[in-house]
């Protein structure tokens, strides 16, 4: 049997170290369990940020994409195939839309949404060439390409790889004021997250999404969500912007779409935006492929049962009122199965470290705030038991 020192010197002698893990490998998941190299069971409160929000092993996605494989798993773009049709047309109906445009990351799908928010801005809107520009939040998390980096605010991802990307406007995070000034003549997209996960899980002021959607109607700017980690199920919602009534002119969707199997992203929007791209001017090799758009239409009929969307409701009102009141700590924000605890006198880094020892795996974001995200499938005990083991370790 391999051991957790073993097999993490393996892969630091031959594995570039652009993550820092904590100390654990694992092997085999099932629900929200999972086995690490030494037998030992970790209940996951991460779920893949989201991409496993049906639980590792999910038997009937398992099942669709154990019989797409055996029939055809990539065509390219290069021609038609026999999933995509359905994917598109069932996705972009789970979210009021016309058009899907398949990609396979997160990130992807974001660099997507840039391109098509210019094209549109000089096609349609009017801008003049070359001075497109686009809203963006303070402490937002869309991505690691040098595009996305250009516009973060966080040091770790911008230092050393510049020269960055122009045309972006950062305004504070939450401020409708602030967002109102920074919108020019030559501004043609706000992109924003609803609820700011990497971030650690912040939830916008009341009202504050419904301004920056009136901002971009009024304007005629396109409002941009990315729902790559809120959407799909996780606040009790299928889209984050439900809770705040709103509906924006693109969706951003990746992670939970691909059932924690395969990497698949996708921009939803009007006909009249994704509209604007042409034969040639974007793509993917692997970008809605047969694999990923079985899987991605086994999802969305997961989600449009609406129970994934009940399920993180009614036990997110568990979760919320389970972790009001935990010890040494400053502040918690939750939606859905969703929350940001900000600890008090230790790193986030260290409590996750803590837990892990104690058989949950959890993981910090900035500083000294965790974020817990366990999956849609979670049972109640399981729930209780990790909230449980939450509170003697801030107590320890």
């Amino acid at each position: 049997m391999s051991t957790t020192t073993d097999e993490i010197s393996r892969v630091e002698a031959s594995t570039a170290r652009n993550y820092h893990p904590l100390p654990v490998v694992l092997a085999e998941g099932h629900g929200a369990w999972v086995t690490d190299v030494e037998g030992r069971r970790l209940l996951d409160l991460l779920a893949g940020y989201s991409a496993l929000n049906f639980g590792h092993g999910d038997k009937e996605l398992l099942a669709v994409a154990h019989e797409q494989l055996d029939r055809l798993t990539l065509t390219s773009r290069a021609f038609h195939h026999d999933k995509l049709s359905t994917f598109s047309a069932e996705l972009a109906e789970l979210a009021g839309m016309d058009l899907v445009l398949p990609m396979n990351t997160g990130a992807e799908a974001v660099e997507t949404a840039i391109k098509v928010a210019r094209k549109w801005g000089y096609t349609v809107k009017g801008v003049p060439a070359g001075r497109a520009r686009i809203v963006v939040a303070g402490g937002n998390f869309h991505g690691r390409t040098t595009t996305i980096v250009s516009f973060s605010d966080d040091p770790v991802a911008t230092a050393d790889f510049g020269p960055f990307t122009p045309g972006f406007d950062t305004v504070p995070f939450g401020d409708a004021e602030a967002l109102r000034a920074a919108v020019t003549e030559d501004t043609v997209a706000v992109l924003i997250e609803p609820v700011q996960g990497e971030a650690g899980v912040l939830l916008p002021p009341g009202g504050y999404l419904a301004a920056v959607r009136e901002t971009c109607t009024t304007n005629n700017v396109l409002m941009i969500a990315d729902e790559i980690q809120s959407g799909l199920g996780r606040t009790g919602r299928t889209f984050a912007c439900e809770h705040f009534g709103v509906v924006p002119d693109v969706y951003l969707l990746g992670k939970a779409l691909g059932g924690g199997l395969i990497p698949l992203s996708a921009v939803v929007s009007r006909r009249e935006v994704l509209g604007v791209l042409q034969p040639g001017q974007h793509g993917s090799t692997f970008g809605g492929n047969p694999l990923a758009c079985a899987i991605g239409t086994a999802v969305v009929r997961k989600l449009a049962s609406g129970e994934p969307q009940r399920r993180a409701t009614e036990l997110g009102e568990i979760f919320a009122g389970l972790l009001t009141g935990l010890p040494n700590v400053r502040e918690v924000r939750t939606l859905g199965l969703w929350a940001g605890i900000d600890v008090v006198g230790r790193s986030g880094r260290d409590v996750c470290e803590g837990l892990l020892n104690r058989g949950v795996l959890a993981k910090d974001a900035h500083g000294s705030t965790i974020r817990l995200a366990p999956p849609l499938v979670i049972e109640e005990e399981d729930l209780r038991h990790a909230v449980k083991q939450l509170a003697e370790e801030l107590s320890a």
